[in-house]
């Protein structure tokens, strides 16, 4: 449990977007992780399937609380839906750099907390769960389009919380 509870929790937080929440379901995690022991105990995927686990629980809390997704009005065109932003963090070996990354990522945690749940979930799914944009509109039963669009909108609105934090 100590090797993969950050793990699972940071899972969970990064979809549901509530500290309480996460713990609960983190704690479902290990309680369903605890009935199958057997099986887990020696598995060298342990991991995916706490994170697995971690990332269905967490959606399946979501669909049972959100309102039903509402349909967007305007139009994007396909080459605003198409357009990634890239990001990346350089790591480094000095320290300061080091934390300098550190309050980077804290800033993105804090700025993906403010999305609303339409466009923070399928960014979380893409970029921190490594789902592909087809894998996300099956998971959330919703068209190819809206997935892409809602993570073109949350991409946009992270940039611009990252900005006004500067």
């Amino acid at each position: 449990m100590t090797a993969y509870q950050d793990m699972v929790f940071t899972t969970a937080v990064r979809l549901v977007a509530d500290t309480a929440e996460a713990q609960n379901i983190s704690q479902d995690v290990f309680l369903r992780a605890y009935v199958h022991f057997t099986e887990l105990e020696h598995s060298p995927t342990a991991g995916g399937w706490l994170k697995t686990v971690a990332r269905h629980l967490a959606l399946n809390h979501l669909s049972r609380y959100k309102k039903r997704w509402r349909l967007f009005s305007e139009y994007v065109n396909d080459e605003e839906a198409h357009q990634d932003v890239d990001q990346h963090a350089h790591i480094s070996d000095t320290l300061g750099q080091d934390l300098d990354l550190q309050s980077e990522h804290e800033r993105i945690e804090q700025a993906l907390t403010q999305l609303p749940k339409q466009e923070r979930i399928p960014l979380v799914l893409f970029h921190f769960e490594d789902m592909s944009y087809q894998d996300i509109a099956d998971t959330l039963h919703c068209s190819l389009g809206k997935v892409k669009t809602d993570i073109h909108r949350g991409r946009t609105k992270l940039a611009s919380l990252l900005s006004h934090t500067d």
